[in-house]
């Protein structure tokens, strides 16, 4: 069984190819922004887990290059938008799109991925195709949502953890759970493994939020590619922020009256940073992001023991899922 760093590795040699063909349509004014921001991306954890879940039907990992494909342009299409909302100026050490070529250049570059991506799985309107293009509306509905009710919290006097994780299930989790489900799509699945798939990414995403959370308030830059403490200095009522704003501890009542503050001094960041640790913000949020990856665990231990579904690949899922969310949790 190979291993995350081979998975990945595996999955971007079918997929980039792929993804430079389909940004080598797009008009030189799209064209270079596009490659630029591709040109910093990430691990590609997505594609990865597209391709494993037709693997996982038995099928060839050709079936759900453009199921991985269309999610990778999708997730990009979605940072791109991210950076300029949260008017970030870097991203992974490099400056973001918006920051390059201007804001304008930003909007019409991600609005031009997520029309390929759609274009990527429907050259070929196959019912696989069709159903896979369908479920992707519906993830990018979802993750729409997730981003605007994450915009609404920043005037929201107060949010209840359930609030926030709706929000992180439809920012996060509505991807990933597509990611996990595509490659089986393509592949003729029937609708109950597709289903199981889609519940290991969408615990997944949790997982994967929950630990992201953590990385924005006590992540090492070198690492994370932002600033130390960047969420705090947004103000960003993400889970660990939240568990301590509802923690009815002293520390509850002065980080709400921190982040009422306009504005900030130097040691603010720190002092933020303490008091979610001492509300409980951080303890919790570790445990919250352990509970949903032994959800998205349980999730793959059912589908092993289908009789039809390729063991090596499901355990390569696994794999691949103790590497996306065993960071520092």
């Amino acid at each position: 069984m190979s291993g995350a760093p081979d998975i990945l590795g595996r999955a971007r040699e079918l997929v980039d190819p792929a993804i430079a063909s389909a940004l080598g349509g797009l008009g030189e004014e799209l064209r270079v922004p596009a490659e630029y921001h591709f040109k910093g991306r990430g691990k590609g954890t997505r594609p990865a887990l597209a391709i494993l879940s037709a693997e996982a039907m038995g099928a060839p990992s050709e079936t759900a290059v453009p199921g991985a494909v269309a999610i990778e342009l999708i997730h990009d299409f979605s940072l791109i938008h991210d950076d300029i909302i949260d008017n970030d100026a870097e991203r992974r050490h490099r400056p973001t799109v918006w920051a390059k070529f201007g804001t304008g250049v930003g909007v019409v570059v991600g609005d031009a991925l997520h029309a390929l991506a759609f274009e990527v799985l429907l050259s070929d309107p196959s019912p696989p195709r069709v159903t896979a293009a369908k479920n992707l509306a519906e993830a990018v509905s979802a993750m729409i949502a997730g981003q605007s009710m994450d915009m609404a919290f920043e005037e929201m006097p107060s949010v209840t953890l359930e609030q926030c994780l709706a929000m992180e299930q439809g920012k996060t989790g509505a991807l990933l759970s597509y990611a996990s489900s595509v490659g089986a799509i393509l592949a003729g699945a029937d609708g109950e493994i597709v289903e199981e798939l889609a519940d290991f990414g969408a615990h997944m995403g949790v997982a994967f939020q929950a630990v992201d959370d953590l990385l924005g308030i006590w992540g090492d830059p070198e690492r994370t590619g932002k600033p130390s403490g960047a969420d705090l200095r947004e103000r960003k009522k993400s889970v660990p922020v939240v568990i301590a704003l509802n923690s009815d501890t002293p520390a509850a009542d002065e980080l709400a009256d921190l982040y009422a503050r306009a504005d900030w001094d130097a040691g603010s960041v720190d002092t933020a940073r303490a008091l979610v640790e001492a509300g409980g913000g951080r303890e919790h949020t570790q445990a919250l992001a352990r509970a949903h990856y032994d959800l998205a665990v349980s999730a793959l231990d059912s589908l092993a023991a289908r009789q039809e579904v390729v063991g090596q690949a499901v355990e390569e899922m696994r794999s691949l899922a103790e590497f996306i969310v065993g960071r520092d949790f």
